[in-house]
């Protein structure tokens, strides 16, 4: 029992560290939205392993889809370049057409999914937001990928001469 209590005790401490570690981020310098669009942010906490991570994000929204198809979202994310500071920020463009693979499933019951564009991959970088504006009614969510940093050499092929 006082070992389950000290975990406790230990394990509060530190997410109320890590709370009180948060950084607010400035985007002030960030065009607002358009109207009908929302202004995302993905802050991620810099590490002295930044170069060994990658981070995969997706535009989509929740959609009642059947039992059986692949989905996707129509769209077009474009990276753009915020003039006179070098910063990159995303805006996703979409008429909210969807598509599916053509399966027949009647049986199966309907299911909510989220359906997204294709994802898109950036370096990790804890010292700067990634900005998307979405339309509304669209989230983005995201993957972090991490390496152990070591680097690996691809074989060659030897060619028949």
């Amino acid at each position: 029992m006082k070992k389950r209590l000290g975990l406790l005790a230990t394990s509060l401490a530190m997410t109320l560290t890590m709370l009180g570690q948060s950084k607010s981020v400035d985007i002030s310098m960030y065009p607002k939205p358009e109207k009908g669009y929302r202004q995302m942010i993905i802050d991620v906490p810099h590490s002295k392993n930044d170069t060994h991570k990658k981070i995969e994000f997706r535009v989509g929204k929740e959609m009642e889809v059947d039992g059986c198809n692949h989905y996707g979202l129509t769209g077009t994310l474009e990276k753009k370049d915020l003039q006179g500071w070098g910063y990159d920020y995303y805006v996703f463009k979409t008429q909210g057409g969807a598509f599916s693979t053509q399966m027949g499933c009647p049986d199966l019951p309907k299911r909510h999914l989220f359906v997204s564009g294709e994802a898109t991959t950036v370096n990790y970088n804890g010292r700067l937001p990634i900005v998307i504006y979405v339309p509304d009614g669209y989230e983005v969510r995201f993957q972090i990928y991490t390496t152990d940093g070591d680097d690996y050499e691809a074989g060659v092929v030897p060619q028949a001469r």
